[in-house]
C-alpha cells in the first residue's frame, strides 16, 4: 500500500480540497485494510473488499480512494446513518451462511467523538477547528481516533459485485429495471417508483397542483415518505 501522505494527496485531488474528514477517512481505510491483511486494495486485492459507508461526507471520498471501492463497481454500499463509520468486508473470509445469503467477516471502524476533545487539548492555540483537527488526526494513535469491532456482514448474492441479472421492463413507466429490483402488484411487474409512488425522491412537475401565491411562497421542496425495507 502507498504511504499515508501519498494516499492523502490522492484523496485531496479526488475530493477537491484537504480537510479533517479526508485525513480521518484515509486513516480509517488504511487501518481497515491493515487489519484485514489487504496489502494492495487497488491492485492484486482489488476484488477482496466491499465497504459499507455510514455517512455522505468528505471521509467517504477518502475511503473510496484508499480501498479502490466504487459505487459503480458495487463495492461501496451506502447506509445513511449519519455516522462517521465504515465497515470493511473481506470477501475471502466467509462465515456460516444465513440460508442462501453468504456472510463474511468484516471490521467496523467508527470515529470516536472524544477525538475532537483530544484535538483541542493537543492544539489549544489553534482557533480554527478544522486546522486543529487536521493536525491532531495526523498524530493521534489509532486507539485515540477509532473504535474497532469485528462483525459479521450478510451480503445477498444480488448485492455482490459482478452480479448479473435479467433486465426487466416496468409495466407502468416502461423503464428498464436491473438487479432484481422489480415488484409485482396486481399481476403487473413494476419498478419501485411505480409500485410505491410515495417512495420516489422526485415528483413529476405534471403532477404538481396549482397553488395560490401565498401557498407557493410557503412551499418547500416535497419530502417523499420512504419505505424502509
Amino acid at each position: 500500500m502507498q504511504s499515508f501522505d501519498a494516499l492523502l494527496r490522492e484523496a485531496e485531488l479526488a475530493h477537491g480540497h484537504l480537510c479533517a474528514g479526508q485525513i480521518l477517512g484515509v486513516r480509517m481505510a488504511m487501518l481497515g485494510c491493515e487489519r484485514l491483511g489487504v496489502d494492495d486494495p487497488r491492485g492484486e486485492d482489488r476484488k477482496r473488499l466491499v465497504t459499507f459507508i455510514e455517512i455522505d461526507r468528505c471521509a467517504t471520498d477518502a475511503v473510496g480512494v484508499v480501498t479502490g471501492c466504487r459505487l459503480g463497481k458495487r463495492a461501496i454500499k451506502f447506509r445513511d446513518w449519519g455516522k462517521m463509520a465504515a465497515t470493511f468486508v473481506d470477501l475471502t473470509s466467509p462465515l456460516a451462511p444465513q440460508g442462501d445469503t453468504p456472510v463474511f467477516k468484516a471490521l467496523r471502524i467508527a470515529a470516536l467523538e472524544s477525538s475532537k476533545q483530544r484535538a483541542r487539548e493537543l492544539f489549544p492555540h489553534i482557533e480554527n477547528k478544522n486546522e486543529q483537527q487536521m493536525l491532531a488526526y495526523r498524530e493521534l494513535l489509532n486507539e485515540d481516533l477509532f473504535h474497532e469491532e469485528w462483525v459479521a456482514v450478510p451480503i445477498h448474492p444480488r448485492e455482490m459485485p459482478g452480479y448479473k441479472s435479467s433486465r426487466i421492463t416496468c409495466g407502468a413507466c416502461g423503464e428498464g429495471i436491473n438487479y432484481d429490483r422489480e415488484y409485482v402488484r396486481d399481476d403487473k411487474i413494476l419498478c419501485q417508483g411505480c409500485a410505491f409512488p410515495e417512495s420516489r425522491y422526485y415528483r413529476p412537475l405534471s403532477e404538481l397542483k396549482a397553488t395560490t401565491h401565498g401557498e407557493a411562497g410557503a412551499e418547500t421542496s416535497p419530502q417523499p415518505a420512504f419505505e424502509h425495507r
